[in-house]
């Protein structure tokens, strides 16, 4: 029999590290189980993160789904591999066809809706990874997904309230098909109530029998286009059938005799990178792990690496810089030169918008570590459903300017700039952790922090995740959390920086999941962290 409880209340507490040769860590329980289960089927890291990423499409619909785009780094227990599996534009896309849609002057495509959405990609990752480095059947990946979205799930008390939140924006609630599928009783489900999406598991049945083909080239294809034109939008059958997801070469910076790697653009990683190499220059173990001294010069080297990214960072075909220009040392020297340790400065970074991701990282006992990050961008992304399929689409045309003049500037198949960015940490050409930490800007700013945490302080991974953060917005404003000391918040004020304490920690500090190798992952294996501020755990074996 239920009962009505507070779902909120609660005493102030911690995580502690897991540890297992097997690891799977997700934002949700059930995507970890998932993944655990096809290792204990004889699965590698790479399939149990391909079930555990199918099952967080349903579970946690207001950051990601089966529309999503993502990215992956994996070591295959040889060397590193690189995947971009973020969409491009439909064809029909040009700087013109927004203006004569919605007038001159327009900075960029709308936030919601068809004119928002490009190809998604997250459903051709899980194709590409299976076929290059899976051991199971790739339907049998995808059956944990299927059983939850016939059977059902109850909603989590982190995602309930975003899904809380998200039913009061009418500019989301109005798109085709989103009521139908995230609010069939009226309304957002209540902390434990049943959610069932069985559109999700005919999508995911047939992606499994076709090899992703019924999404790129079938029955899936032909529905999107069908509601696209029903519904005013462009993108074709033709606009899916030309996605592929691209194997690339990782992008790299050393760091306190670390390797950080990250994708290279169209995405933003590299924004970690430049502030990681600004921060060599600093001798940040001298100072205080929780005081204001440390926080400031990372803000202030957060700062300089945004200004760049934002002026520079496009699909890398468009860059009129190269990714190595601005890794360069002397580049980054330079900006260290400029970061004042008594006074915040403006270093001319522009506001993204805040975004809905999930991260999971998995490995196994043969040394396969799996860096996986999926995202509908913005808060259930465009708002675009196809309830029959379960398919919610991502915003990721949101990323694209419609200034000619832009690196970033949209056209008809060209990769918009991206948030979501996948880590990993290597050691004298060895693996040493898979990370990431979700959240719009807050992903870069999240991978500097928890890394200087763990690099320069010997914090443990988990330690690392649990500490207070702060967040960098625009010009002098940053956000720290509620848990932040308050000498630490005084000394930020003095020094300049516009303070703002945030208690929602989802969306404005980001979460993160990691996996840290202890030795040989057969004997030793590692130790897992997975952040609080989201449903999930570390599950092991």
């Amino acid at each position: 029999m239920t009962r009505s409880f507070d779902w909120t209340a609660g005493y102030p507490s911690r995580r502690m590290p897991a540890f297992g040769r097997n690891v799977v860590s997700t934002s949700h329980p059930l995507g970890a189980q998932a993944g655990l289960r096809m290792i204990q089927q004889g699965g590698n890291a790479v399939d149990a993160a391909i079930a555990a990423a199918a099952v967080m499409a349903l579970v946690e619909p207001c950051s990601n789904g089966l529309g999503s785009d993502a990215y992956c780094i994996l070591w295959d227990g040889e060397r590193l591999h690189g995947l971009n599996a973020s969409g491009g534009a439909p064809a029909s896309w040009t700087p013109d066809y927004f203006s004569k849609r919605y007038g001159e002057g327009q900075a960029r495509p709308p936030a919601r809706g068809w004119d928002s959405v490009t190809v998604p990609g997250a459903i051709g990752a899980w194709v590409a990874l299976s076929e290059r480095f899976g051991r199971l059947p790739f339907a049998d990946l995808l059956e944990p997904a299927i059983e939850i979205a016939e059977r059902g799930y109850l909603a989590p008390t982190v995602v309930q309230g975003k899904w809380a939140a998200a039913a009061k924006v009418a500019d989301l609630v109005r798109q085709p098909g989103f009521a139908e599928m995230f609010l069939p009783r009226g309304r957002a489900p209540e902390v434990g109530e049943l959610v069932r999406l069985p559109g999700a598991a005919r999508l995911l049945r047939a992606v499994g029998e076709t090899m992703g083909e019924a999404l790129y080239g079938g029955e899936i294809a032909e529905a999107i286009e069908r509601r696209a034109r029903a519904d005013g939008g462009s993108m074709t059958a033709a606009d899916l059938a030309g996605f592929r997801a691209e194997w690339v070469e990782p992008i790299e910076k050393n760091y306190r005799g670390y390797t950080v790697h990250e994708i290279p653009p169209n995405g933003q990683g590299i924004a970690a990178l430049m502030a990681l190499g600004i921060l060599e220059r600093f001798d940040l173990a001298g100072l205080a792990v929780d005081g204001a001294d440390a926080a400031h010069i990372q803000i202030e080297a957060m700062k300089l690496a945004f200004a760049d990214t934002y002026a520079h960072v496009a699909d890398i075909a468009h860059m009129k810089v190269t990714p190595a220009q601005l890794l360069d040392d002397a580049h980054l020297a330079g900006a260290a030169e400029l970061i004042d340790p008594r006074r915040a400065q403006v270093f001319a970074a522009r506001n993204p918008v805040k975004g809905g991701t999930i991260y999971l990282t998995a490995a196994d006992e043969r040394g396969m570590m799996v860096s996986f990050i999926q995202s509908n961008f913005m808060g259930f992304g465009s708002g675009v459903c196809l309830p029959e399929w379960g398919l919610s689409l991502q915003n990721r045309g949101y990323g694209f300017h419609l200034d000619p003049a832009s690196p970033n500037v949209v056209a008809p198949g060209k990769r918009p700039f991206q948030t979501i960015i996948p880590g990993f940490l290597t050691k004298d050409g060895r693996p040493v952790m898979s990370f990431g930490v979700m959240g719009g800007n807050m992903q870069p700013q999240g991978h500097v922090q928890t890394l200087v945490r763990m690099l320069d302080f010997g914090q443990n991974p988990q330690g690392a995740c649990d500490a207070p953060r702060w967040r960098f917005d625009a010009g002098l404003d940053i956000n720290v959390e509620a848990t932040m000391a308050r000498p630490t918040v005084d000394g930020l004020v003095a020094r300049g920086h516009k303070l703002s304490v945030i208690d929602d920690s989802y969306q404005d500090f980001g979460a993160g999941q990691f996996i840290w190798l202890m030795g040989d992952p057969s004997v030793e294996g590692y130790a897992a962290a997975s952040d609080p501020r989201r449903d999930g755990y570390a599950a092991v074996c």
